[in-house]
């Protein structure tokens, strides 16, 4: 079982200036939606943006200690839209 601190761990060890928040979907530690926010996703496509969060879970996805991520990326400057919209 991965905590969610292990988690954000995870990621901001392949992308350090992320902001990342992790809800624990099940409750079982397998489970887990995300929302990253980093610069290094300016300019790339949603795919090439999760490819890099999934990159930073490689090791724990692939000894399927995270099963499922559900998963939503943001530039700064479109979480800082959604959540002036907000």
């Amino acid at each position: 079982m991965v905590t969610p601190s292990q988690v954000i761990e995870m990621i901001q060890g392949g992308l350090p200036d992320a902001r990342v928040q992790i809800d624990d979907l099940t409750g079982g530690g397998d489970h887990y939606q995300a929302i990253v926010v980093s610069a290094a996703f300016e300019g790339k496509t949603r795919v090439k943006q999760h490819q890099l969060v999934y990159g930073a879970l490689q090791q724990a996805m692939a000894t399927e200690e995270i099963h499922a991520l559900a998963l939503q990326t943001f530039t700064p400057a479109e979480w800082e839209a959604k959540t002036q919209a907000a």
